[in-house]
């Protein structure tokens, strides 16, 4: 009886005509790129020819296939992950002991050793102690709800790396919004709140060298390029606007367009100060995880300051509190199974294609076209077009990558167009720290994934309108508030 229940159940199951139709589109996509005769090749303002090989060509067709597969979602996004490194396998555009390598990548290890941190900081109640007390200060209106925890977010970037700002701050908004929904369908608040959050941790994270390792990699790049070193003082100082005035330009973005059903939570503030109460003294397990964490951020901090410990690489520092969670018990073998697996996978199949475009030069083949259609355009429109080139590339590659393919060819191109180097740095930097249309473009947007707040497709769709608004922001920081804070924009003629 209940097996032909079932089998009626899943009679009157409707067709997903939608998933098929982007399914077959994302292969349709590979097949023409893949197949197509060889194209013509990008030169460059020197007369450089840029030659896209056969498995270039693979790589754009592999681009294309993942592009559309994650932002229509018609797999798990970590099955789509998957299929990047088997594509490249079958069809010869990378070796597979290569293109599988990338999925243990020690970038992916660092976006594992955050998620585990965020699971420690919830298993041991930290999570709890400071939504509560969070809350209890910026009281029960959704609109301060939001700006506290963007706020937060933002803070913390200045002293750690994002992607662990993401991992810490993600239990403490499903607290947050636990209490503002008792179930876990999605709302506007729950959209607004997790979508925000993976924004301004990219906009947070361009304000110093801690907030992540793009900063520190392009300085020493920059440097070899033009002879002239950026400090850290020096990027802060002009990165700082940037970063806060994105920050509340995002927090707009959220009020207006998930402006929440509740403009109050009455009683929230007094029920949050109770709970916190009831909370009691600190645990053993809450002291010795703050002082876990707290020593791991501490040594990769260090790393900018101390020569001894340049050496050493910053994911096994993270790494190393993993082992020591499970040194002292605070964690155990069961709790592996609350690693969000999907994630881990998304992020090794985007650093698996990340690279596939940048080791077959398909990447730097695109860089060479983009730019060359502007080396006749006027500096304000050269300026913006490169940053405009990071910014949508970095949600596909890495974002050093993404700056070390298009700084050569803009500062060849820069002084014909009378524009300095300084600007050019920053408007890139500053936007291949704000990946905005995609998931697998930086460690917060998949981690507020996790929320199941929102869909690929409603970040991609968002997404646009943030990066519509960051190039808006970019602009007014070129011609307006850079000049006056003594950047050099034009060179001196």
């Amino acid at each position: 009886m209940s097996s032909t229940f079932s089998a009626a159940a899943e009679a009157k199951t409707p067709f997903d005509w939608k998933r098929v139709f982007f399914l077959f589109l994302g292969v349709a996509l590979f097949s023409i790129i893949y197949y197509a005769p060889a194209w013509p090749d990008a030169i460059d303002p020197m007369g450089k020819h840029f030659v896209l090989s056969e498995q270039g060509k693979g790589a754009l067709a592999l681009f294309a296939l993942a592009a559309t597969w994650w932002i229509f979602e018609v797999l798990p996004i970590g099955v789509t992950g998957i299929a990047i490194g088997v594509i490249q396998a079958m069809f010869l555009i990378r070796k597979p002991e290569v293109a599988f390598k990338d999925f243990m990548d020690p970038s992916v290890l660092f976006i594992f050793g955050s998620i585990v941190i965020g699971l420690v900081f919830t298993k041991s109640g930290l999570t709890k102690r400071m939504a509560y007390k969070m809350l209890s200060v910026v009281g029960e209106r959704t609109s301060m709800i939001y700006l506290g925890c963007f706020v937060m977010t933002v803070a913390l970037t200045h002293l750690m790396a994002h992607t662990a700002v993401a991992a810490t701050m993600f239990p403490l908004l499903m607290a947050i919004n636990a209490l503002y929904s008792e179930d876990d369908k999605p709302t506007k608040f729950g959209k607004g709140l997790f979508i925000g959050m993976a924004y301004v941790a990219g906009a947070g994270s361009i304000i110093t060298l801690l907030g992540s390792a793009r900063a520190a990699v392009g300085i020493a790049f920059f440097k070899e390029m033009s002879g002239v070193e950026i400090s850290f003082f020096q990027l802060t100082y002009y990165l700082f606007p940037l970063g806060w005035i994105m920050v509340a330009l995002i927090w707009v973005m959220m009020m207006f367009f998930f402006k929440p059903e509740k403009a109050v939570i009455p009683g929230l503030k007094e029920r949050a100060q109770r709970m916190y109460a009831e909370l009691g003294s600190w645990s053993r397990n809450e002291v010795m995880t703050l002082v876990i964490v707290l020593s791991v951020i501490a040594l990769i901090a260090a790393k900018n300051f101390v020569p001894a410990l340049k050496t050493i690489d910053k994911t096994a520092i993270l790494l190393s509190s993993t082992l020591l969670f499970f040194v002292f018990n605070i964690l155990t073998v069961e709790d592996l199974e609350d690693i969000p697996w999907n994630i881990i996978l998304l992020f090794g199949g985007a650093m698996s294609i990340g690279f596939c475009l940048w080791q077959t030069h398909a990447a730097e083949w695109l860089a060479v076209n983009w730019l060359g259609l502007f080396k006749e355009a006027p500096a304000i429109l050269f300026i913006l077009s490169i940053a405009f080139f990071v910014m949508v590339m970095t949600n596909f590659i890495m974002n050093v990558a993404a700056i070390a393919i298009s700084l050569p060819v803009a500062l060849v191109v820069a002084p014909y167009l009378g524009v300095a180097g300084h600007v050019i740095f920053f408007s890139a930097l500053a936007t291949a720290g704000m990946p905005f249309f995609l998931l697998i473009g930086a460690a917060p947007n998949a981690i507020a994934y996790g929320s199941k707040q929102f869909t690929a497709g409603e970040f991609f769709r968002y997404g646009v309108l943030a990066s519509i608004v960051l190039m808006f922001a970019v602009w007014v920081m070129v011609t307006v508030i850079w000049p006056i804070m003594g950047m050099p924009i034009l060179l001196a003629k």
